[in-house]
């Protein structure tokens, strides 16, 4: 049985800070051991060279999407539930669980088949050289076929947290994010009878790793801490349950999936100032994962505090958890910019002993970061959108923010100035769109609650 109502009390009674603090922290080391997955391929898929490297480069933009299309799929479960189990409805929301399992692994299958089938064509159209190709498709031809396995770490966790766990979220994220490490020196270098297998055993031990996740995950939603029906739900239950998750998710889904979907456009803008130069964006994109890793986990208890409080009808309580994180965004992510700017050298040679990749990492890690915790602002404005149920609102915010901000302003500055051009006009993107995000969700809560 579960055994969580205390957690729900602190959820919609206990101190605003105390709680969402309490239910950060576990996050954050449960993400600080995801994250090693794309920081530990890198690190030694690096030491393969720097064509590996350029390959694995190329690669991230679209297995970020299919990840996305997995986070945005686990917002809508969270949301839909959490609202759910605040108002009290226990065996809807064990319903809702279940079905998100099921509708989510369909749609990533079908996404990552397409995918399996359309490599070169993708790869070669986001400016990858045909020299490439081949590492390419050692890492991709596995990522694809095994990326269903991704639905216990991120829509399995997604349900405990709507529930209110996000400590065993954490530990199952930092069990799959050691499993990996361990392996990953084992597959690409080869360890007594293992051979050899280059960056195709970086996507092995990535596959296992998920594997791992999701038997452990499943164990607890159905054994250990029953909180989903291990009944196969009916085609009528099924389609009714997966339209209200999708309501909420294809749109969060959609809007997640456009920051990869930008990432490959920069990465094709980039492509022409040569291998190196799109080798240490995708070091740089990487180095941000982990630069952002407590707005991330942030970002993903605020949508559960939300949550419970929207169905409880606590909306001051609401708006209160979303300016304190606001402000914590801003003054953590100024501090870990400060604390990248004084380790820039040695950070970049973490990485790679190529001198050009070295200076390109470390040029970018003096511009993009200034503008990490205005980027923390948007983010955590989108999931409060999501969590108050109106996703088309996040995913207009992304839009605008990647295609009208971002993008545009990053090609304009390359245009002009070169790649300090192209990171600068990135981080004025950030910075307006922070603006404009904080103003409106603090414009339309008002007229929601006056």
């Amino acid at each position: 049985m579960i055994s969580n109502k205390k957690q729900s009390n602190d959820l919609l009674e206990g101190s605003v800070f105390s709680t969402l603090k309490s239910m950060t922290i576990p996050m954050i080391y449960g993400l600080l051991f995801l994250m090693t997955f794309n920081v530990v391929d890198t690190f030694f898929i690096s030491l393969l060279g720097t064509e590996p490297l350029a390959a694995i480069s190329f690669t991230f933009p679209i297995t970020f999407t299919i990840i996305s299309l997995f986070i945005g799929l686990g917002v809508g479960t969270s949301a839909v539930i959490s609202k759910l189990y605040g108002s009290g409805e226990i065996e809807t929301a064990k319903g809702m669980g279940t079905s998100a399992l099921y509708i989510s692994s369909i749609i990533v299958g079908i996404v990552s088949f397409i995918g399996y089938l359309l490599i070169e064509p993708i790869f070669l159209s986001l400016g990858a050289h045909q020299s490439l190709l081949p590492l390419i498709h050692d890492y991709m031809n596995l990522w694809f076929l095994g990326s269903v396995t991704l639905m216990g770490p991120m829509i399995g966790n997604a349900i405990l947290r709507a529930w209110g766990d996000t400590k065993t979220p954490s530990f199952i994220m930092g069990a799959a994010g050691l499993v990996n490490a361990i392996l990953d020196p084992i597959f690409i270098f080869g360890f007594g009878p293992m051979p050899a297998l280059g960056v195709k055993g970086a996507a092995l031990a990535t596959l296992i790793s998920w594997l791992v996740g999701t038997i452990v995950v499943m164990y607890i939603l159905t054994v250990k801490n029953p909180i989903i029906h291990t009944r196969l739900p009916n085609l009528a239950q099924l389609v009714q349950m997966s339209k209200a998750i999708l309501k909420i998710g294809l749109p969060a889904a959609g809007a997640n999936m456009l920051t990869p979907i930008s990432s490959a456009i920069l990465t094709a803008i980039i492509a022409p100032y040569g291998v190196a130069a799109v080798a240490a964006f995708g070091v740089g994109f990487r180095i941000e994962s982990i630069a952002c890793l407590i707005i991330l986990a942030t970002s993903m208890t605020l949508p559960v505090f939300i949550g419970q409080n929207y169905g409880a009808g606590n909306m001051l309580r609401v708006k209160k958890a979303y300016q304190q994180s606001i402000k914590f965004s801003l003054v953590w992510q100024f501090f870990v910019y400060i604390i990248l700017i004084l380790l820039a050298p040695w950070i970049a040679r973490i990485f790679t002993n190529d001198p050009d990749v070295i200076d390109i990492i470390v040029l970018f890690i003096r511009i993009i970061p200034i503008a990490y915790g205005l980027q923390g602002v948007i983010i955590l404005t989108n999931s409060s959108y999501n969590a108050l149920h109106k996703p088309m609102v996040a995913l207009l915010l992304s839009v605008v923010r990647l295609f009208v901000c971002y993008v545009p302003l990053a090609y304009l500055g390359s245009e002009l100035y070169g790649l300090t051009g192209f990171f600068i006009g990135a981080v004025c993107g950030n910075v307006i769109m922070s603006i404009i995000s904080y103003r409106l969700f603090n414009q339309q809560f008002t007229q929601a609650t006056s």
